[in-house]
C-alpha cells in the first residue's frame, strides 16, 4: 500500500525525514513556507558561523565537501551544504515550497477512545488505528487553501524561526513608549548584509540578549559605528560562551563527549551500578567543569569585565547553551565599542531605556532584540484539537508551582564531613534550579545534585507530557515530531531520528505501552530538570547523547557500541560517522 507521509518544513529535520522515509518505500510530501530549503540556515546575519565543529556537524553518508577547509563554516557555506544535500538525494522535487500548513487534524477515533487506547495508535504501530491526517495549507503565492490526507506526519518546524519572542512590558513602558526603532532579530537575518550595515550604521544600538546572534549583531554594530557609536549589549545571565573548543590545549569532544563522561552524569533509567559511580565520580565532574571554566575566564579575561557566570560549565553544556564567542569580541569591549550592561529587566522611554534599580537611562535610537522564539507555542498551534495541543506541550496546570520541603542526609563521597540539608524542592521545572541557591561549596552543590536525581526516581518530583525518544507524544497517534529538542549537534540527533522514527514506520519494532512510555519519559524529565535548571523546557541532551543514542539503537536491534576496542569505545568522542552503517 502506498503510504503517505506529510512531512512539515523543509529545514535540515525535514530533509532528514523525506530522506529516510523514501528509502523504506514511503511517498513523502514535505511542505515548506520558504521558497528554498534549509530551515534557520537560509538567512543568517553575515559573521554566523557554524558553533559546532564541522567534524561533528555532519550527515552520516554525505562528507563536507574538500573546498571547505575550516572547522567553522560561514552561514552561506553551510547552506550551501544543506542545499547540495538535498540536491545529491534528489529531494527537492518531493517539496512544495511557499506552503505553509495551517492547521492538522486527526480524522479517526475521537479523543476518548483515544484517551482509553494502552497502545499508541490502538496497537503500538505506526497505522494502527487506521486514521487520517487532514493537513491544510496554504499556498503563499496564490493565497489558495488546499487539503491533504494522509497516513502519517512528521513535525520538522524547529524552534527557533518564524515566531520571535517579545519580552512582555507593564503599560506604557514597551516599544511605544520610545521614539526609535524596535526589532526583533529575525527582521536584521532577514536583511541582505549591505542593507543590515546601512541599517545600523550611524546609530547608538542597543542589542538584548547574550547567545549566539546578540553577539554576532553587536560585532557587526560595531564594526559599523567603532567608538563613536559604541553598542550597548542588555544581558540577563552570563553564560560560558567558549573561545575554542581546546581548553589548556585539551579536547573537549574528549572530555564531554565519550562515553567515558556520560559515566559521571546520572543517567535516566540507570541501574544501581551506574547511579553508584555517577556518585562517586562527582569530584571528577566537577574538576573537568572548573578546568574548562579556568581555561575560558583566562582567555577572555572574563572576571576583569564581571562576566564569570554563577553556574557550572556543566551546566552550560547540560542545557545546549554553548555557543563560540566572535573572535575579538572581548577586545571590542576594553577599547569601548562594545558596552556590556547586567540588566534583569528594563523598560522603554522616549529616547532610550531604562535598566530596572537605575535612575540614568541608555540612550539609543535603536534596540534589537535577540530574545530568542516561542518555539513550543508554534508547534503548539499547528494542531486544530485542544487535545492534542495540551498533549505535545504539556497541559496548562503543570505551569503551577508546587513545593515540597524535604529533609536529606547527604554523606559527602570525600568523606570529609556528614550534613542535613534542607532542600526547597520545587516541582515546576522552570523554577527548579540549585544554582539559584548559594552553597559555600560547588563540590557539595554537586553531590546535592547526585543524591536528588536517586531520590527522584522513587516519586520527588512531577513531570510534564512529552515525547517518547523525543520523537512520539504516546497520546498522539500517526505523528511524529524532529528537531525539536536539543543536542550539541542538532544535525547529528535529527538524522538518528529520522531513521529511528523510518524504521517505526517500517515496522522494524513496535513501541512500548503508553504507560511504560510515559514512565521513561518521566525518567528523562527528572534529569532535565536537575542538570539544566531553570532551561529545562530546552530538552536538551547534549551531555548524554550516547546514552541516548544507545536507547535508539536498542529499539531499531543496532549495535549500540560502534568504536573498535575497549579504550577507544570508552575515551573517543562519538560522532555521525560512527552511526554511517547499521
Amino acid at each position: 500500500m502506498d503510504r503517505k507521509v506529510a512531512i512539515i518544513g523543509a529545514g535540515i529535520s525535514g530533509l532528514l525525514a523525506c530522506k529516510y522515509t523514501l528509502s523504506k518505500g514511503f511517498h513523502p510530501i514535505v511542505f515548506e513556507s520558504q521558497s528554498t530549503v534549509g530551515g534557520v540556515w537560509t538567512k543568517t546575519v553575515e559573521t554566523t558561523k557554524l558553533q559546532t565543529p564541522k567534524p561533528v556537524y555532519q550527515f552520516s553518508d554525505f562528507p563536507w565537501p574538500e573546498s571547505v577547509s575550516e572547522d567553522f563554516p560561514d552561514g552561506q557555506k553551510v547552506f550551501d551544504y544543506v542545499n547540495g544535500y538535498a540536491k545529491h538525494f534528489d529531494l527537492v522535487k518531493h517539496i512544495k515550497f511557499n506552503t505553509k500548513v495551517v492547521g492538522i487534524e486527526f480524522e479517526g477515533p475521537n479523543d476518548e477512545e483515544i484517551q482509553a487506547w494502552s497502545l499508541w495508535g490502538c496497537n503500538g504501530e505506526p497505522f494502527g488505528s487506521k486514521g487520517k491526517w487532514k493537513v491544510v495549507v496554504e499556498d503563499l503565492v496564490t493565497l489558495s487553501t488546499e487539503i491533504y490526507n494522509v497516513d502519517f506526519v512528521i513535525v520538522c518546524v524547529g524552534r527557533f524561526s518564524d515566531l520571535p519572542n517579545i519580552p512582555e512590558f507593564s503599560p506604557k513602558k514597551g516599544p511605544e513608549a520610545f521614539d526609535g526603532k524596535v526589532i526583533h532579530s529575525m527582521e536584521y537575518a532577514a536583511m541582505d548584509h549591505k542593507q543590515a550595515a546601512e541599517f545600523v550604521k550611524g546609530k547608538r544600538v542597543i542589542v538584548v540578549g547574550f547567545q549566539k546572534s546578540a553577539l554576532d549583531i553587536a560585532m557587526e554594530c560595531s564594526a559599523a559605528n567603532g567608538k563613536e557609536n559604541p553598542c550597548t549589549v542588555l544581558y540577563r545571565t552570563a553564560h560560558w560562551n567558549v573561545p575554542d573548543y581546546l581548553p589548556w590545549g585539551f579536547s573537549l569532544a574528549h572530555m564531554y563527549l565519550s562515553r567515558f563522561s556520560e559515566l559521571m552524569v546520572h543517567k535516566p533509567g540507570e541501574g544501581l551500578l551506574l547511579s553508584l559511580l555517577a556518585t562517586i565520580l562527582t569530584p571528577l565532574r566537577y574538576a573537568y567543569s572548573k578546568f574548562v571554566e579556568s581555561d575560558i575566564k583566562k582567555k577572555l579575561r572574563l572576571e576583569k569585565h564581571g562576566m564569570v557566570p554563577t553556574h557550572s560549565f556543566l551546566k552550560e553544556i547540560s542545557s545546549c547553551l554553548i555557543s563560540t564567542v566572535p573572535e575579538k569580541f572581548y577586545d571590542k569591549v576594553e577599547n569601548g565599542e562594545i558596552k556590556l550592561k547586567k540588566a534583569p529587566s528594563f523598560s522603554f522611554c522616549n529616547n532610550g531605556v531604562l535598566v530596572e534599580g537605575e535612575t540614568s537611562l541608555i540612550e539609543a535610537d535603536l534596540v534589537i532584540l535577540a530574545t530568542g522564539f516561542k518555539g513550543e507555542k508554534k508547534l503548539k498551534h499547528i494542531f486544530m484539537s485542544q487535545t492534542f495541543q495540551d498533549y505535545i506541550t504539556g497541559s496548562p496546570d503543570a505551569a503551577l508551582p508546587l513545593y515540597r520541603f524535604q529533609k536529606f542526609r547527604v554523606i559527602s563521597v570525600l568523606g570529609l564531613r556528614q550534613f542535613r540539608v534542607q532542600i526547597l524542592w520545587v516541582l515546576r521545572p522552570r523554577f527548579f534550579d540549585l544554582d539559584h541557591y548559594r552553597f559555600k561549596s560547588l563540590l557539595a552543590r554537586d553531590i546535592l545534585v547526585s543524591c536528588c536525581f536517586s531520590l527522584s526516581q522513587f516519586g520527588f518530583g512531577s513531570t510534564t507530557l512529552d515525547n517518547f525518544r523525543e520523537c512520539i507524544q504516546p497520546r498522539i497517534p500517526q505523528l511524529a515530531v524532529i528537531g525539536f529538542s536539543e543536542s550539541i549537534s542538532n544535525i547529528f540527533t535529527s538524522e538518528m531520528r529520522c531513521r529511528w522514527v523510518a524504521e517505526l514506520l517500517d515496522g522494524t519494532f513496535k513501541l512500548p505501552s503508553i504507560k511504560d512510555m510515559e514512565k521513561n519519559i518521566k525518567e528523562w524529565d527528572e534529569y532535565l530538570k536537575q542538570y539544566s535548571g531553570g532551561y529545562y523546557r530546552r530538552k536538551c541532551i547534549g551531555a548524554l547523547h550516547i546514552w541516548y543514542n544507545d536507547q535508539l539503537c536498542k529499539d531499531m536491534a543496532w549495535k549500540p557500541r560502534r568504536k573498535k576496542g575497549f579504550f577507544a569505545e570508552l575515551f573517543e568522542p562519538y560522532g555521525p560517522m560512527d552511526y554511517a552503517s547499521n
